[in-house]
């Protein structure tokens, strides 16, 4: 998006850069990811870095109000409880697609949010691979806030891991090992230095928690939570024995489970900006849009594009069981904002914070990027296609 950049970027690029890229990437996580890899990152424009950090304080703002655990007392469904939320989530990403603006130039456009980590430690892996094997100009930034790859990991070790022994402290999954994000889990390994656990693993014993490590019972005092609640739900009965979750444990949350459904598509009819589309529960629609074809239908309770009615009728409409589980966003039209030599392309970047205990706001601190030439964006679609899949930002000062 910056043309000088992209230029250069495009007319250097080497297919062997690009192998070497892969392989520098699974030599350092120690696993090849399980998901494609786009040949470029996204060069972000100052202008464009400036509305993306705008937006982003917006909603942090909505999920600062002071009533905003009673507004969102419904996003939470009542089996999903999990006991003793904490007072904000630890981690928060804000999902954007890059869009065409009335005056033409380029504007975020919010698409989701989540108060759930994404791949922290990964693209961190993925950023440096790609200063590594190709010319990024010393100027673009991948960090926030004054942050390197030093003092990045100091701040999630410290939000992570605290003051604990990092044996006490797991990462959490169900069944991690077939999980497409697992690059993810190695790389929190490597640089954070914790293990990653299945929940077929936990030992129950009262209200404490442990596993079993080199042979040894080992207390888990906190646990980094990847695990997605409804999906744990609907993969239960296929499980190994495994601990309940839901019940009164002795155990600290980072991030605690039910942050994941108030910052969700729950918010989004709460938050009201320039760069975030129109959006209404569908049990609170007034009437449904003449024009339709503008809006897309979206179940709150799902999660990497599943179930999103894109082309939406009124009949679609009218089949939905139970619409306060739905919302109806307005269109967002993509821009094809990425030149490549295989045709032009449509990314969304994802914006990621973490709010240790001891601040009063979240802090920006890292990216993430999808790149596509289909109509949906997501690692999992169009992947027959070059130029496109996961990537990550390299952004011109917005100061």
């Amino acid at each position: 998006m910056i043309p000088a950049v992209r230029t250069s970027y495009n007319q250097q690029f080497t297919t062997a850069q690009y192998q070497d890229f892969l392989k520098g990437i699974a030599q350092d996580a120690g696993i090849a990811p399980s998901f494609r890899v786009a040949e470029t990152p996204v060069f972000v424009p100052a202008a464009l870095t400036a509305k993306l950090v705008q937006a982003c304080e917006e909603i942090v703002n909505v999920i600062l109000r002071p009533d905003f655990k009673t507004i969102t007392r419904e996003a939470i469904p009542p089996e999903l409880k999990v006991p003793h939320e904490n007072d904000h989530p630890h981690f928060i990403v804000i999902d954007f697609a890059v869009c065409e603006q009335e005056d033409g130039s380029l504007g975020p456009q919010l698409i989701e949010l989540q108060g759930f980590p994404s791949m922290y430690a990964f693209q961190d892996v993925m950023a440096r691979q790609f200063k590594t094997h190709f010319d990024i100009p010393g100027q673009l930034h991948n960090f926030f806030n004054g942050l390197d790859e030093t003092s990045y990991y100091q701040l999630l070790r410290k939000m992570i891991i605290g003051d604990l022994p990092p044996e006490e402290v797991v990462l959490l999954e169900v069944k991690p090992e077939e999980q497409k994000t697992r690059i993810d889990f190695y790389s929190t390994e490597k640089y954070i230095g914790i293990k990653t656990v299945c929940i077929t693993q936990l030992i129950q014993e009262g209200k404490k928690l442990f596993y079993e490590q080199d042979g040894i019972k080992t207390p888990i005092q906190r646990i980094y939570n990847r695990i997605i609640f409804d999906d744990l739900q609907k993969q239960a009965a296929s499980l190994a024995p495994h601990v309940n979750l839901f019940q009164d444990l002795d155990v600290e949350w980072i991030t605690h489970p039910n942050w994941f459904y108030r910052i969700s598509k729950y918010t989004l009819p709460f938050i009201h900006s320039e760069f975030v589309p129109k959006s209404w529960f569908l049990h609170e629609l007034p009437v449904i849009p003449a024009d339709l074809e503008n809006y897309v239908l979206k179940p709150l309770f799902s999660f990497a594009g599943k179930g999103v009615l894109i082309d939406v009728t009124p009949e679609d409409i009218d089949q939905i069981k139970d619409p306060e589980n739905w919302i109806l966003q307005h269109k967002v039209k993509y821009a094809p904002a990425i030149q490549t030599p295989t045709g032009p392309a449509i990314c969304e970047i994802r914006m990621m914070y973490i709010w240790p205990d001891d601040t009063a706001r979240p802090i920006l601190v890292h990216n993430l990027a999808r790149i596509s030439k289909g109509k949906m964006i997501g690692v999992g679609f169009n992947d027959k296609e070059t130029w496109v899949g996961g990537s990550c930002c390299f952004f011109e000062s917005a100061e």
